[in-house]
């Protein structure tokens, strides 16, 4: 008998900000590995080019969701349990990034403007789907995507430091909240990856130089990175596996 306890056949999954960057890299591998997959994004016509190039690998729906806006989640995850019976696994990875500003500049627009995508956007999305899992009764995943500038000092970025730091602590709590419905919760820390997010600051040759230099695999990460991880939380092979703050950076916070 053969070990295929990531084979995710039957399975399903919702992802979040699913249609570019680290939410495009997982919901390809999900498909791959057997799992129907429905894609939200907030840009209809970027969702409908990610669905035509996710669709060769499995079945796969796209849908228009503003994760800051509590109705527009409660509307689209009752559309995702609609077009894929049940939910299984639920990625909640769509985030935006800061303006850099100094604390004493920041406006409270700028703070909030972060604080409700990042982290009240995983509140409702994670809501949404846990109370779907609790009243179905089998268990699942809840994975949420935070960032390395969760554990260390973010300058300028203060709020976007705070928005990710908040949701690894909202993960931890929430896995010993639902362990008792069989209910996984875990968050995973991207360090610096290639992405539409970061595509400017990655073309300064002095920030490249400065930064290249301190990950130790010497190189930025790219969506395709996040394949493994993603399979491997939707599947059975992390059954034991909950509270748990995942580093992929490259070792970026180990020199």
């Amino acid at each position: 008998m053969s070990y295929s306890p990531f084979d995710l056949r039957g399975r399903t999954a919702v992802i979040t900000g699913g249609n570019g960057g680290i939410g495009l890299g997982m919901a390809q591998a999900l498909l791959q590995a057997g799992a129907r997959v429905a894609i939200w994004g907030t840009n209809p016509d970027k969702n409908e080019r990610a669905r035509e190039q996710l669709a060769e690998h499995g079945e796969v729906f796209a849908q228009a969701c503003d994760v800051g806006d509590e109705q527009s989640v409660e509307a689209s995850f009752a559309e995702s349990i609609a077009r894929l019976g049940h939910v299984d696994a639920c990625f909640a990875n769509a985030g935006v990034s800061s303006f850099a500003a100094p604390l004493v500049e920041m406006s409270h627009d700028e703070f909030r403007r972060v604080m409700r995508v990042n982290l009240d956007g995983v509140f409702f999305t994670f809501r949404a789907a846990a109370r779907h899992m609790v009243a179905r009764g089998a268990g699942g995943s809840l994975v949420v995507t935070a960032s390395t500038a969760a554990i260390e000092g973010a300058a300028r970025n203060s709020h976007y430091g705070a928005s990710k730091g908040a949701v690894t602590s909202y993960a931890r709590a929430l896995a010993v909240e639902l362990a008792r419905h069989r209910i996984r919760v875990n968050a995973i820390l991207p360090g610096w990856i290639e992405s539409e997010m970061t595509s400017d600051i990655f073309g300064e040759p002095r920030f490249a130089g400065a930064v290249l230099p301190r990950i130790p695999l010497r190189r930025w990460g790219k969506a395709d990175d996040f394949g493994g991880i993603a399979v491997f939380l939707a599947s059975d092979a992390s059954a034991y596996m909950t509270g748990a703050d995942l580093l992929i950076d490259g070792g970026y916070t180990k020199y």
